[in-house]
């Protein structure tokens, strides 16, 4: 069971492993303020495979490609743990960072490389997309 949370404990999550899709550093002027980084790691995990608390708070935009994206985040520290966009009900991402132990993560992807900042470039090795993957 892989579990985590927010920086002050009171936001916590859990999920099996195997149930992970997969994992990617999203570029995008949305995550990179959110994360107050170049870049926000997110591991795709399906809705019903993750068990969280609801003490976290939401804060909802329209993203750069139109959809409705939610950040879910803890209303005490602030820490970041995860987002959902409306479109994809059956999809939830996780901040990678907010995991007890995330030594098993590997990001198989980038995306939003146009926002990309070069002082946080994308890793040329992986699979890469202008924007959103089609």
């Amino acid at each position: 069971m892989e579990t985590g949370g927010c920086l002050c404990g009171k936001v916590r999550y859990q999920f099996e492993r195997e149930n992970v899709i997969s994992a990617g550093h999203c570029h995008c002027i949305d995550c990179q303020k959110a994360t107050g980084s170049g870049k926000a790691t997110i591991i795709f995990i399906p809705t019903k495979s993750l068990q969280i608390n609801k003490y976290f708070k939401v804060y909802s935009v329209i993203g750069t490609d139109g959809t409705n994206v939610h950040r879910g985040f803890c209303p005490d520290c602030g820490s970041p743990i995860i987002s959902y966009v409306t479109e994809q009900p059956d999809l939830r991402f996780i901040k990678a960072g907010s995991l007890d132990e995330s030594s098993w993560v590997k990001a198989e992807s980038s995306f939003w490389r146009v926002s990309a900042k070069n002082w946080d470039p994308v890793n040329k090795t992986l699979p890469c997309f202008e924007q959103n993957p089609k």
